[in-house]
């Protein structure tokens, strides 16, 4: 079955044009719709968003494709993706969706679906959408009286600050931090606070104000020069940076400096392995993660094992070989004992409570082992597969793994969600990982950039 509707993270694309079109969405609607419409109840489907402007639009179009072909549909608002996984299994739903484009900017959206359990659809399911939208131009609708009933549901922000704050350990309290918050004016712009302050911290909230332009706009997860700043103006202990849907996390130590997912997974897993609670001697992580972090893991008796990019192949290989703890060094911290998805909010409460524990303040609290050094570059194209298959990248490519044969590592990949072709090397030589990437870059024809 095609997958050229569905990337790596469900759909994606620039709002208003093709695939995230209110046409489009309706009949992503319909098609999910009718797979999940199985069994002899009433099927009910819930959708949450984030806070971009043509979240509005795309809410409404789904909205109408599901209730044409029989389903109840529960508006959740603006709530971070996690809380949609979570929602959709503790209501019973036969389907969840996030109308979320995550770090992209404003401009992009996003659909992301999950099924009953609250996980994100198989690539077979997605493959199964995709059919039934490509092969038949009319799917089958109800019929007058089961035509389905939407609603808003008043308390998901409630049901999920209460989750939230159950996955934390047992009186966690926050009462002796001062923390920055930037919830990137996205999904998390009301609950990551609201969390934060009734396990007693003190909190200076960031990028609070969405406006529909304003979501990853220079703050958040992907941006967090400003949250730096803050976290130093404040004397703040820490600082926690969401994106726009928070199902990604990064910090920030007291001295400003960035903690990334590689470091949390380290320290929570260093955490976790004292605690008896890691499950499967080990984490999963991506072919992105530092080299520093598969040693820190070795030295401890601990695995690492790696997926290709995405958090979604974590989670296949973590709910296969029996792993509780996964993510991606860009923020993904997946924690299946609490989440069926990555959540930014629940993985700073772990992190916190790691924190606490160890006494020290966060610039050496999350600095498990030191990174080797990595270079990532991202390269905007028009055709990624066109550009990586020109004999001057071939080349640039070869001639990189050459150099770095037994001392370091390489990848060139095309984005799964964006039009980028993203190079990345790590190695111990600084010089020769700044040198490869460079070349490989410049090995990009033109015309494709």
């Amino acid at each position: 079955m095609s997958r050229s509707l569905f990337g790596t993270d469900g759909v994606r694309g620039r709002a208003n044009s093709a695939p995230m079109t209110a046409e489009t969405v309706l009949r992503i609607g319909m098609a999910a719709g009718r797979i999940f419409n199985r069994g002899n109840h009433r099927h009910r489907v819930v959708i949450g968003k984030d806070t971009r402007l043509s979240g509005y639009m795309l809410e409404q179009a789904l909205t109408a494709g599901l209730l044409s072909v029989g389903m109840d549909v529960l508006l959740l608002g603006p709530l971070p993706t996690p809380a949609v996984g979570f929602l959709t299994r503790s209501m019973r739903a036969d389907l969840g969706v996030m109308i979320s484009a995550s770090h992209n900017p404003y401009e992009d959206n996003g659909i992301k679906l999950f099924g009953p359990d609250g996980f994100k659809l198989s690539d077979l399911v997605e493959a199964q959408i995709e059919e039934l939208i490509e092969r038949h131009s009319t799917i089958p609708l109800a019929g007058p009286s089961a035509i389905g009933r939407a609603k808003r549901l008043d308390d998901s922000e409630g049901r999920y600050i209460e989750a939230v704050k159950a996955s934390a350990a047992r009186g966690l309290d926050l009462s002796d931090l001062k923390i920055v918050v930037d919830c990137a004016n996205g999904a998390a712009y009301k609950v990551a606070p609201t969390v934060l302050w009734e396990l007693g911290a003190e909190v200076i909230p960031l990028g609070v104000s969405p406006d529909g332009f304003n979501i990853n706009g220079n703050c958040g997860s992907t941006h967090p020069a400003a949250l730096q700043e803050q976290v130093v103006v404040h004397g703040a202990d820490i600082g926690i940076a969401l994106d726009g849907d928070a199902d990604r996390v990064v910090l920030v130590c007291e001295k400003g400096s960035l903690i990334d997912g590689d470091q949390l997974m380290a320290t929570i897993a260093s955490q976790w392995k004292k605690d008896g609670r890691l499950a499967g001697n080990g984490v999963v992580a991506t072919v992105m993660s530092n080299l520093g972090l598969e040693r820190f893991m070795s030295a401890l008796g601990l695995a690492l094992v790696r997926t290709q990019v995405g958090d979604r192949y974590v989670l296949e290989r973590m709910r296969a070989d029996g792993f509780n703890l996964g993510g991606e060094q860009s923020g993904h911290i997946i924690m299946t004992d609490h989440a069926t998805t990555g959540d930014g909010l629940m993985a700073a409460l772990q992190a916190l409570a790691a924190l606490i524990k160890s006494g020290k303040p966060a610039s050496e609290a999350f600095q498990a082992f030191k990174p080797v050094p990595q270079l990532l570059k991202n390269v905007r194209v028009g055709d990624a597969v066109a550009a990586l298959k020109a004999q001057s990248v071939v080349s640039a490519i070869a001639a990189a793994e050459q150099q770095l044969a037994g001392s370091g590592r390489l990848l060139v990949r095309k984005s799964g969600t964006e039009p980028l072709i993203r190079i990345m090397a790590e190695g111990d030589d600084s010089d020769l990982v700044r040198s490869v990437v460079d070349k490989i870059v410049e090995a990009i024809p033109r015309q494709a950039a």
